[in-house]
């Protein structure tokens, strides 16, 4: 399956991770990801992409309209461990100015996730 979820013990983080292609066909299990949970104020979403080896225009609409949901919700989404070359197209896309983009992993902690300190 292309669109993994796991949502942390306490609810208010959600991790995603994507892997392949992220693209128009994976819409409805990105969607899902994120609509299909409990209703929490304030959840984090972490988008992973360290295994996501292309994404087009689509997925970049897909990204926005869970900012847009988390926004609405008191929320926020980090984008995690793009590959170089979806990494360039956020970039182009001027992503880096409507998201938080970490080059670190999560790690489990506390029942939640944080950014490892380590590259």
């Amino acid at each position: 399956m292309p669109v993994i979820q796991e949502i942390s013990s306490d609810g208010k983080h959600v991790l995603i991770n994507i892997k392949g292609r992220f693209d128009y066909k994976v819409s409805q299990d990105f969607r899902d990801a994120y609509r299909n949970i409990s209703a929490h104020d304030s959840v984090t979403y972490h988008v992973n992409l360290s295994e996501t080896d292309f994404m087009d225009s689509s997925a970049l609409g897909m990204l926005l309209l869970l900012r847009e949901h988390a926004k609405c919700r008191s929320g926020k989404v980090i984008i995690s461990c793009p590959s170089q070359e979806v990494d360039k197209i956020l970039r182009v896309a001027n992503f880096e100015q409507l998201f938080e983009i970490v080059i670190t992993p999560l790690v489990t902690v506390g029942g939640g996730y944080e950014h490892s300190s380590r590259a």
